[in-house]
């Protein structure tokens, strides 16, 4: 009686801890994703010749204003659509790339082209992402397309490793064995089967992966190789009010507090996923 009060017990510990990581998780990513979606909608427009470094409150402002005059509300509100945009397009981008090329590294048979592919990609690995920025920067490839494109280049080689060990583990041989001699097709045994075994691994990668991607992003913003300076994002706020924290804080503050918790926030979620699936891979 007492070793399944114990267990009650525990079960329900263990659900109401959950519980508080969902709801946690919800609420931390959830701000910022409607921040970014709907900000815009309801953003606050700066009336013109306001005064910048304004007190929370003055002229009408709730947050005060900004090195450049601008409403510290309305950059909150409308500075998260380029940062989640950004996140979610590296992000496709890179999974898009990397999970079939690491599946079929694991497929393919030819392990000298495997290790070729791999020491190609060992270059990127090594090359500091923001090096990579300032390059392209330097040589005048700015912009959107090549922000996502160096971003989700500096994610690929670390996910094809991950996918291709999780796709070829030794415990998957078996099943993969037993599936050949059932006759099943070639596609379902080196692809299909080895995507369920690699999904749980990519599921916890998803996590980390959003907070260097968001990182990548905030750094090249803040070094001024990114986006346009007259662009409104989270991380150009910031860098332009680097200067400011002690006359107008909120104006650091506020953003900061939105990229981390989108960051937080997904990878609580993400780790709730993978509860959700048996802390295993299939």
């Amino acid at each position: 009686m007492t070793d399944q009060l114990l267990t009650a017990r525990f079960v329900a510990a263990r659900r109401a801890r959950v519980t508080v990581t969902t709801v946690l998780g919800a609420i931390l990513a959830g701000v910022p994703l409607l921040a970014a979606l709907f900000g815009p909608l309801l953003a606050p427009t700066t009336p013109p010749g306001t005064a910048p470094l304004l007190p929370p409150g003055g002229a009408g402002t709730l947050l005060g204003t900004d090195v450049l005059g601008r409403d510290v509300l309305g950059l909150a509100l409308r500075g998260g659509t380029t940062v989640i945009a950004l996140t979610v397009g590296a992000l496709i981008l890179a999974y898009v790339v990397g999970a079939p090329l690491g599946l079929l590294m694991a497929a393919t048979r030819r392990r000298r082209l495997a290790t070729a592919t791999l020491r190609v990609l060992d270059v990127f690995l090594v090359l500091p992402p923001l090096l990579v920025l300032l390059v392209l920067a330097g040589t005048g490839r700015r912009g959107v397309l090549w922000l996502l494109i160096a971003t989700a280049l500096g994610q690929l080689p670390a996910l094809v490793r991950l996918v291709r060990s999780a796709a070829s583990a030794p415990r998957r041989r078996a099943t993969m064995e037993a599936m050949i001699q059932s006759g099943e097709s070639w596609w379902r045994v080196r692809l299909f089967e080895p995507w369920r075994a690699a999904l749980g691994a990519m599921l916890v990668d998803t996590g980390t992966r959003v907070v260097l991607v968001v990182t990548m992003l905030t750094n090249a913003n803040f070094l001024g190789v990114g986006l346009d300076p007259a662009t409104i994002d989270w991380a150009v706020v910031i860098q332009q009010n680097a200067s400011s924290l002690y006359l107008a804080p909120a104006a650091l503050l506020v953003p900061a507090a939105l990229l981390v918790a989108l960051c937080t926030g997904a990878n609580l979620l993400a780790d709730r996923m993978l509860e959700r699936r048996g802390g295993r891979q299939p």
